[in-house]
Formats: structure tokens, C-alpha cells, sequence
């Protein structure tokens, strides 16, 4: 895989109450309060953008902040003991990234833009603060690390357990279901990883990806225009993502 860029350094600081706005109507789920979001304006610091394949953090550097994703995604590529490069998650507007480093006070992997990206940098220190204040931000937080619990499970499911067509399937009923959480179409959307990136991720030859989306393409399932991607019987994937795979 591309070797990253170095890690951006931070950009100055913005207006507090522009960074609250944001925060609320791009990254922040609706449900947090608007008390609860302007402490979120006073912890939350943008970041220098990144750019296509620039790195956020890179694998062994200690732990200190967690991000928002403003715009644009990231893929986190972990480098296994026997030097082999996985992806192992992916993160779309809106979601928080660096989560699965707390406990070990590391980053597990590189961070790596999939295009031009911004996002909101939240002090782990001061987060921690914030939410021996903030009941509704403490239960906050621990959905958001609930989820990336159930996100490894799913994938170690199916990697152990489900043939290739069926983790495909899989795969685009789980983003079809992360933009439709985010307020975005679930049948349309743009994806910025490579299909190369989604058979990592998959555990997938990339001619098995670029194969199986043919076919699904036949079957009148998805259809595809370079990283655009149109869900046409969500109902129909989400019971091939239910089954056991083809006989």
C-alpha cells in the first residue's frame, strides 16, 4: 500500500460559536443538546485539512485526542507482526475516529485520508473533564464506543463465517445504513475507498470484489459509476447479507 504522508500539524484556532454550528449541523448527532454542543465548541479544535492519502495519526504514536470527521473519510491500515498491511475500518462524515486507541494509550493504525478531509480535534484530557459534567456527552460517548465494539464483531463475523458475496452484500447494507444514520441518501452515495480497499477490508481478492459487483450489477442490486454507488433493492441485498451465501 502508499506509503502515507506525515501527520498534519493543527491549523489556528476558529470562532468558537462558528465551530458550535458546525459541530451540530455536520458532525454531532441532532439528539445532544444545544447547551451540550457548546461545550463540545469549546473542547473541539480544527484541524489543518488533509489531503488524499495525508495521514491523521500513524500506528505507535501515544494516544492523546480523538477526531470528528467534518467532511470528507479516512481508512485506518494496520501493519500485522508479520508485516502485513490490513485495512481494518473505514470512517465517513460525522463519525468519531481514534476510539480503539484508548485503551492501549495507542493509535493501532494509520489513519490515511481517502480524499480531501477536515475535521474537529477533541483533547482527550479535556473531553474526559467534560463529561464528569455532562451525563447526556458521557452516554454519548460510550454509544459511539458500543458501536465501534459491534462494527469488530461484524467483521470478524464475517470474515470467519460468510462467503464472499455475502460479506460484499454485507458491506453495503452496513454504509447504506451509516449514511442513512447521518441524514444522507441509503441508495446513493459516493465511496471513496478503492476496491482494493474494500477487499482488504473484506478479506477479498480485489477481482473478487470487482466480480461480485459485476454480478450484483446483473442481478439488478447495485449499479456503479467510477465511486458512485446506487443501491436499486435494498430489501433484496439485505436478505443476501442475512443468508448463508450461494450453493
Amino acid at each position: 500500500m502508499t506509503t502515507p504522508r506525515p501527520v498534519l500539524r493543527f491549523a489556528r484556532q476558529h470562532d468558537l460559536h462558528n465551530q458550535t454550528c458546525r459541530l451540530s449541523s455536520l458532525c454531532l448527532p441532532f439528539s445532544l443538546s444545544s447547551e451540550t454542543l457548546d461545550r463540545f465548541g469549546v473542547v473541539a479544535r480544527r484541524t489543518a485539512p488533509l489531503r488524499k492519502r495525508d495521514a491523521l495519526y500513524v500506528q505507535g504514536m501515544p494516544f492523546n485526542s480523538l477526531y470528528v470527521i467534518h467532511s470528507g473519510s479516512l481508512k485506518q491500515v494496520t501493519t500485522t507482526e508479520n508485516q502485513e498491511e490490513l485495512v481494518t475500518s473505514f470512517f465517513l462524515p460525522g463519525e468519531i475516529v481514534g476510539l480503539d486507541a484508548i485503551g492501549d494509550h495507542r493509535y493501532p493504525g494509520n489513519a490515511i485520508a481517502l480524499e480531501t478531509t477536515t475535521l474537529f480535534e477533541l483533547p482527550f484530557e479535556r473531553l474526559e473533564a467534560l463529561t464528569c459534567s455532562s451525563p447526556e456527552l458521557h452516554n454519548y460517548l460510550y454509544q459511539c464506543m458500543s458501536k465501534e465494539l459491534q462494527n469488530e464483531r461484524l467483521l470478524m463475523h464475517l470474515l470467519l463465517r460468510k462467503t464472499s458475496d455475502v460479506r460484499l452484500a454485507t458491506f453495503f447494507v452496513a454504509m447504506s445504513l451509516r449514511f442513512r444514520r447521518r441524514g444522507y441518501s441509503p441508495y446513493c452515495f459516493n465511496l471513496a475507498m478503492s476496491r482494493g480497499d474494500i477487499g482488504s477490508y473484506l478479506g477479498l481478492a480485489v477481482e473478487t470484489v470487482s466480480r461480485l459487483l459485476g454480478r450484483f450489477q446483473q442481478q439488478g442490486l447495485i449499479t456503479s459509476r467510477g465511486r458512485e454507488f446506487h443501491i436499486h433493492d435494498l430489501e433484496a441485498l439485505t436478505r443476501l447479507a442475512d443468508s448463508n451465501g450461494r450453493c
